[in-house]
């Protein structure tokens, strides 16, 4: 008797020891793996987060806020000398100087005012006028009663003794010990410039002025230098409070106290002559006083009121000619009683009536520091050559202050607002770190930086974008698979190209090129698109039995000669387009005939170069984007009917639209932060111009070509880094915008 077939599933059981051995290893890999994920994209955030910080931690000096602290406080070295009539110090700001108002120099220690030497005036006149030349130069002047003036400079010499650092102030007679005869009467104002070729003096008397002129001329045989004299009389102002020659010798500045302003004109100096007349401020307020600013380029006014005026001069450009122009100004409450120019940068510092000193820069406008420092008897002031000291003269005797300020120039304004500079005929924006002489203004503005960036991007994804998203469609949707799979990868691999080799190429080869070619690059823009239509017409209808040669979706390989044909004939069409419509040059004709200025290294050059290197990315993105929506959708749409570009146009591009979008803005990425193209291919010129034939200069090429160069801490230094902070963030701005579209088209779509 057999026994009845049992159909019952047989019972596994999952709970075997190999089954639970395998579960803990997998939860254990699991877990692994979540830990490893987490903590790799915790690094990253956490690096990105570093970076950041590191940025700020190099930028933040920039908008610290400056210190004054008193150092020493003593009573006036050789009081018995008399009064001062100006206060320096050496490199160090180890050893002061005062020269006192019998025509004596009192050298000084700084650190406790005790007097290392005194000199003694050179002549029994008495001094009735003093000027000084420039803080930088050493050089003053003393005018005496009897219409004389002697020239003296004040230096320092530096001996190591025993090892160690010994200063030792010395006077010198750059003009002799004999005093030269600048006029016939009692001196009263002085001034003087002094220059390679020649030395001028203007003297102001009671009722009279003249003005002498030094010449210095070497004898070839003897190799001395020989002094000849010229002296003329001026014209004479009257209440004269202050006078100034500019730095050049050109001109002669008289102002009187009332702020009336007398501009002479000194280039023929047999017949001088009154160039312009003008005031220098309104109201009852007095001049306390005028002079140049660093680089003898400005003249700085104060009066009375608590204003400080800008001046310098500008050309007119219809007249060709120079006018003394108010440029802008500071402002303190009560009125001014000295005013202290820095040696090295266009700062100045202001004492006023209550005690109280200010410190501005000239560029910036910025005030670094305003404290009370004295009581209402502070009478002068004057910087330490570097700027980090500061000596203050009052009714106790000296004071010296040590001055932390290290980044003056740097404000809001200065970086992304219009400065006008020094030379300059209106407010710009500019960068300009660097120069060749001391005497250099910075200009530090980042807009040119950031115009050049967005403008360099702009053109990139101008070409790029249409190309690549195009390509990216036919190929993902269109192209038969197996040259899909060639094509793609080759794409894909220009992006392996070094930029740096894209740029020698952009620079050396294609700029030129496109020059010589201009009328076929741009008839190439018209004809080969027109071409490809006309060609695609004509092969539409065509028989069946000829375009059946041609496998579907290998098309693109019959455009292939039609590109290169088009290509061959606008350039050789391209010398008769420019003779017969632009006069044989069309360079010439955009230059002259179109008012556009043109540079061979230009924004259309990168536009070409940096395209070709971000086509790959933005191509390779959208293509997998568009490749990865579902078939069931595309077969859904023409199994009811839609055709091909219908399906398309309005079910694959909405949905790939996320990752088309995010492939735009990682494309704008990589164009905004390209260096090597940049710079190898415009004229890396920090210019604010949307001409596409003119070149630019991004903030990625600056950094790469002036972070090397600069001075570690300087305010140059920490500006490159502003920079590279600005790029960080505008980069931060693309991915969240990126980013948030992304997601609002994905929740939009992501139902289909």
């Amino acid at each position: 008797m057999t026994k009845p077939t049992d159909h019952r599933m047989p019972e596994l059981d999952f709970n075997t020891p190999a089954l639970k051995r395998h579960r803990k290893i997998r939860a254990l890999k699991d877990r692994m793996a979540g830990m490893g994920i987490a903590i790799g994209g915790s690094s990253v955030i956490l690096a990105v987060l570093l970076i950041c910080f590191y940025l700020l931690y190099e930028v933040a000096p920039l908008f610290s806020s400056a210190s004054i602290d008193l150092e020493a406080s003593y009573s006036m070295p050789a009081e018995d000398q008399g009064e001062s009539l100006y206060l320096t110090t050496e490199e160090q700001a180890e050893v002061g100087m005062r020269v006192a108002s019998n025509g004596s120099i009192v050298f000084f220690s700084v650190a406790d005012g005790s007097v290392i030497d005194t000199v003694k005036n050179l002549r029994t006149e008495k001094v009735t006028a003093f000027a000084v030349e420039s803080d930088t130069s050493h050089l003053m002047a003393f005018g005496y009663e009897d219409g004389k003036a002697l020239i003296v400079k004040h230096d320092y010499r530096i001996s190591y003794p025993d090892g160690k650092r010994k200063i030792t102030p010395v006077v010198e007679y750059p003009y002799g010990e004999d005093a030269i005869d600048v006029a016939d009467f009692a001196i009263k104002k002085l001034t003087l410039r002094d220059g390679s070729d020649a030395m001028t003096m203007a003297a102001i008397g009671d009722n009279s002025s003249a003005i002498t002129k030094v010449t210095k001329e070497v004898n070839f045989i003897t190799e001395e230098v020989e002094l000849s004299e010229q002296s003329e009389p001026l014209p004479f102002v009257a209440d004269v409070a202050s006078m100034l020659l500019s730095g050049d010798q050109r001109y002669l500045y008289v102002a009187t106290r009332s702020g009336a302003m007398s501009e002479f004109d000194l280039r023929d100096f047999d017949n001088i002559a009154l160039k312009d007349e003008m005031s220098l401020f309104n109201g009852d307020a007095k001049l306390v006083s005028m002079t140049y600013l660093l680089g003898k380029s400005s003249i700085m006014v104060a009066d009375s009121s608590g204003r400080v005026s800008q001046w310098f001069n500008v050309r007119n450009d219809a007249t060709n000619e120079e006018k003394l122009t108010f440029i802008r100004d500071v402002k303190q409450p009560v009125a001014l009683v000295d005013l202290a120019m820095e040696q090295r940068r266009k700062g100045f510092a202001t004492l006023d009536e209550r005690g109280l000193v200010a410190i501005y820069n000239a560029t910036s406008t910025r005030q670094v520091i305003d404290e009370k420092l004295s009581d209402n008897t502070a009478r002068l002031i004057s910087f330490a050559p570097r700027a980090n000291g500061l000596l203050l003269e009052d009714s106790k005797g000296l004071h010296f202050y040590h001055v932390d300020n290290e980044h003056p120039e740097v404000s809001w304004s200065s970086l992304w607002g219009k400065v006008w500079y020094e030379g300059y005929q209106e407010p710009t924006y500019t960068w300009q770190s660097s120069a060749a002489n001391n005497d250099f203004e910075p200009k530090y503005s980042l807009m040119p930086l950031a115009f050049g960036t967005l403008k360099a991007a702009f053109y990139a994804m101008l070409m790029a974008v249409p190309l690549a998203i195009c390509g990216a469609i036919y190929t993902a949707y269109f192209m038969a698979p197996a040259l899909r799979r060639k094509i793609k990868p080759v794409i894909e691999l220009m992006e392996a190209l070094p930029t740096v080799i894209l740029g020698f190429l952009a620079g050396l080869f294609f700029a030129p090129f496109l020059e010589e070619n201009l009328a076929a690059t741009f008839s190439i823009l018209v004809v080969l698109p027109v071409g490809i239509l006309i060609f695609a017409y004509l092969w539409s209808r065509l028989p069946q039995q000829i375009r059946w040669l041609v496998p579907d979706g290998w098309q693109p390989l019959v455009l292939i000669p039609v590109v290169v044909f088009l290509a061959w004939f606008c350039l050789a069409l391209s010398p008769i387009i420019e003779l017969n419509f632009f006069g044989g040059n069309i360079r010439g004709w955009i230059t002259h005939d179109l008012g556009i200025t043109f540079d061979q290294r230009n924004a259309l050059v990168v536009g070409f170069a940096m395209g070709f290197a971000v086509i790959p990315t933005i191509f390779s993105i959208t293509e997998d984007a568009i490749f990865s929506v579902p078939k069931a959708l595309t077969q859904g749409s023409l199994a009811l009917g839609a055709t091909y570009w219908q399906t398309m146009t309005r079910v694959v591009l909405p949905t790939a639209s996320p990752g088309i979008f995010s492939a735009i803005m990682i494309g704008m990425g990589r164009a905004v932060g390209e260096t090597m193209i940049v710079l190898m291919a415009t004229g890396n010129t920090p210019i604010m111009d949307a001409n596409i034939f003119e070149g630019m200069r991004t903030l990625a090429a600056n950094l790469a070509v002036e972070v090397p160069e600069s001075e570690v801490g300087s305010s140059h230094y920490r500006i490159l880094f502003l920079a590279a902070f600005v790029l960080f963030i505008f980069t931060f701005i693309v991915n969240t915008i990126a980013e948030t579209v992304r997601q609002h088209l994905r929740k939009k779509y992501g139902s289909l």
